[in-house]
């Protein structure tokens, strides 16, 4: 008569197969939560850096002299970059947490509503930090960027 049952030595590979195989299951879960919070953090980076980004381009898409103007409308700091000097132009402001942009006759009054949205941020600051030099600051940052338009030769070659 044949025993039934089994090895010691069977059931000691079956128990480290199964133990493989569960740290390798650890291991792609692990691997996968970790990758997805890489992936959130790098999008939520890029749609920070967009904005800033977005609002350099305008500035340097629209560098004319005299083109840059900063003022309050309600209570709104207004970020104004001419259209040279048609009378047009980019209104840059913040309006319930979302940086909106409007492009319309330079002088009238705000219409969020109408306005297209950059991006999300709950900070937008404003500040001309020195002579043609403007210091913009959101939720991704801080960026400078300098009129260059209007600058006589010799102030260019000094820089």
């Amino acid at each position: 008569m044949k025993k039934s049952g089994g090895s010691p030595v069977g059931f000691y590979t079956m128990g480290v197969a199964c133990l493989c195989l569960a740290v390798f299951f650890l291991t792609v879960v692990f691997g996968a939560r970790t990758y997805r919070g890489i992936v959130a953090a790098q999008a939520e980076n890029d749609a920070d850096r967009a904005i800033l980004s977005y609002l350099t381009t305008c500035m340097k898409a629209n560098d004319t002299e005299d083109a840059v103007e900063i003022y309050e409308e309600d209570g709104i700091t207004v970020l104004s970059i001419a259209d040279g000097g048609s009378g047009y132009g980019l209104r840059i402001y913040q309006h319930q947490g979302a940086l909106l942009e409007e492009y319309g006759k330079l002088g009238e009054e705000l219409r969020p509503g109408d306005a297209q949205m950059i991006g999300e941020t709950a900070v937008f600051r404003v500040e001309e930090v020195a002579e043609r030099t403007y210091a913009v600051t959101t939720d991704g940052g801080r960026v400078l960027f300098r009129a260059r338009c209007g600058e006589t030769t010799e102030a260019a070659a000094d820089e």
